[in-house]
């Protein structure tokens, strides 16, 4: 939803601070690369309970993740198959972190918790996919709530003010939740379309 919202708002501010700074000379998938790093350091932070520490980093890590595409578009540098790596890499930080927490709770033995986490990943997994999906038949599927900028801040804030397990519950219920609003926009759009000959790509 964020995202959605401000789109490239930022892009200009942001364009501003990469050619004043050592950013203009950064690839920009380095600057991916360097927030799945941090992402895995958080996630190590996460596993042996420095939970201000770790909030600190996950922001860090979504500083870089918003830095990156934007420094794409500032060097002139964008490509698809940029996207598709920036795409790949982010389902890699989300899922360090999530398995993270359930490494966290499965250590102490909190089986609820566990499995809360094991809920909330896969609706994490399942909310790009359905994007990527939809998108293969209509323009743009970004709907739905609990986007990737969202997903970032709330484990930021459950991290850094100790309250994991509200937000635990919120991406278990609010991330399916989108992917159920994805796929109801998606066949509402698919219906406007010629029936004859979809696509079967079942597995």
């Amino acid at each position: 939803m964020i995202s959605s919202l401000l789109g490239h708002e930022l892009d200009r501010p942001l364009s501003w601070l990469i050619k004043n700074s050592f950013l203009e000379r950064v690839h920009p998938t380095a600057l991916t690369l360097t927030g799945l790093l941090v992402n895995l350091i958080a996630a190590a932070a996460v596993i042996a309970g420095y939970w201000k520490s770790a909030a600190l980093l996950i922001l860090v890590a979504g500083l870089c993740d918003m830095l990156d595409g934007a420094t794409a578009r500032t060097q002139r540098k964008t490509s698809y198959f940029g996207g598709f790596i920036d795409s790949v890499i982010d389902r890699y930080s989300d899922m360090a972190l999530l398995i993270a927490l359930i490494i966290f709770y499965a250590l102490r033995e909190k089986i609820f918790m566990v499995s809360l986490c094991a809920i909330a990943s896969l609706g994490t997994v399942l909310i790009p996919y359905t994007r990527a999906k939809a998108e293969a038949f209509i323009p743009e599927c970004k709907v739905g709530l609990m986007e990737r900028a969202e997903r970032i801040l709330l484990l930021a804030a459950g991290a850094f003010f100790n309250m994991m397990e509200i937000v635990m519950w919120l991406m278990a219920i609010f991330t399916h939740l989108t992917v159920f609003h994805r796929i109801y926009y998606t066949w509402k759009e698919t219906r406007k379309l010629p029936q004859e000959h979809p696509t079967d790509s079942r597995r």
